[in-house]
């Protein structure tokens, strides 16, 4: 970490402006580490598959800082490692398993009187989307790797009754090889698209939606939502919240799109409908979700149901999360129930099931059950903790046309631990 900031200091004192230009100077960034051990049994293999075991860092830390009156720049460098693996930091930036350059973007407020713009490398996103969402994730081991960016140029127009988002630029590719990228992913991949929300009333709100891929270098056949070589692979979409005081609701449909130009589909497109709804109840909070989904795989999303079937429902990597994976040959259905209770103020437990299913629900479903545990120890610094147990709920008869035969007893126990750290600054 002190090499890291060393370098953070070098790289402000070598910035083309004087002392007096660069002002309000702020160092920010996340420390999370995660510890866990995962007990598997994998759906296709008949074998226990600790997929998880072992303890995570990720840091990411930089500085932000006016250069001139409404110019804002954004410096981030990031490092993760396994703990007891080699010490990498010396192969230098974006060279191998190493440090990698997060963010390094300008972001011009006041642009035309009513525009911000930002451009270079920068997160973007909710992290909470199930489409779309391009920075650090949190609260689970498997996910702790490099925070995917995109090199862009984004702009933004914003008043109190509606937002606007133009952007255009590529996925940063940290590498292809390394750091359970899938090697399959592209080496370079050029994205444009916009978003547009509207305040309709105090509580209603409405998101409109599109992006587009393009640039694929090499194909993966991944069941039949695939679709060779299509120059444009994509999604639009629409969402509605409500949120009345203590009450919040909302629903969300997505497409996916492909072919040779943009706003093309195929014959069997996919898609996704999710649904979610929440109350709070003086200390407690009572939410569920509700997700339906055919093929719809072309997302860069960031939802993660569950700490113990999210690995498989996810095929979470560093450039590309596919939330609907659970039954990648059909589509899924998935239902989860949850309350949050906050027995003191530093104190958060959450409980939650799931059902994971195929979209026909032609097999039982799995159930997975959760428990987590948050402590804020202070406002920069958070404790957590996790267990999760799942119950396979299978028949492999449904599989046998696509030719896969399932070994695996379902009768055994998927259990999961983990302890976890997050330091903001």
């Amino acid at each position: 970490m002190k090499k890291l900031l060393g370098l953070l200091l070098a790289a402000v004192i070598a910035f083309p402006a004087s002392a007096a230009v660069i002002k309000n100077v702020e160092l920010t960034g996340e420390i999370q580490t995660i510890a866990s051990d995962t007990h598997h049994a994998l759906p296709n293999e008949g074998k226990e598959f600790k997929y998880s075991r072992g303890a995570k860092t990720r840091a990411i830390a930089g500085l932000s800082f006016n250069v001139v009156e409404d110019v804002k720049a954004n410096v981030l460098f990031q490092y993760a490692y396994d703990w007891g693996d080699h010490n990498y930091t010396n192969n230098g930036f974006d060279n191998g398993k190493g440090m990698y350059l997060a963010n390094a973007n300008l972001v011009f407020s006041n642009l035309f009187g009513s525009l911000e713009a930002t451009i270079g490398r920068q997160f973007y996103g909710d992290e909470n989307s199930a489409v779309m969402y391009f920075g650090p994730n949190h609260y689970n081991a498997e996910g702790l790797n490099y925070a995917r960016a995109l090199d862009a140029a984004k702009l933004v127009y914003s008043n109190d009754t509606w937002t606007a988002t133009i952007i255009g630029g590529k996925i940063a590719n940290w590498t292809v090889d390394n750091m359970n990228v899938n090697k399959y992913d592209d080496y370079e991949v050029a994205m444009f698209g916009a978003d547009v929300k509207a305040n309709l009333t105090d509580a209603l709100t409405a998101q409109v939606y599109g992006y587009d891929f393009q640039g694929k270098k090499e194909k993966l056949y991944y069941g039949y939502q695939w679709y060779g070589e299509d120059t444009h692979q994509g999604f639009y979409g629409a969402k509605i919240s409500f949120a009345p005081e203590a009450f919040r609701m909302s629903a969300e449909y997505a497409r996916d799109m492909a072919g040779s130009r943009v706003f093309k589909e195929h014959a069997d497109t996919g898609y996704m409908v999710k649904a979610d709804v929440a109350t709070d109840i003086e200390a407690v909070t009572v939410r569920g979700t509700f997700l339906y989904s055919k093929h719809f795989w072309n997302a860069y999303g960031n939802y993660v149901p569950g700490l113990l079937m999210q690995p498989f429902f996810t095929s979470n990597n560093d450039t590309m999360q596919n939330v609907y994976n659970y039954s990648w040959l059909e589509g899924t259905r998935m239902f989860n129930v949850g309350m949050d209770f906050r027995p003191a103020d530093q104190w958060t437990v959450s409980l939650d099931a799931y059902s994971f299913q195929r979209r026909s629900a032609s097999h039982t479903a799995t159930y997975e059950f959760d428990a987590i545990v948050k402590y804020d120890y202070n406002n920069n610094v958070q404790l957590f903790a996790g267990i999760g147990y799942a119950k396979y709920g299978h028949d492999d008869t449904s599989d046998r046309q696509y030719g896969i035969t399932y070994t695996t007893d379902f009768s055994k126990d998927n259990t999961k631990g983990q302890l976890g750290m997050l330091v903001r600054f």
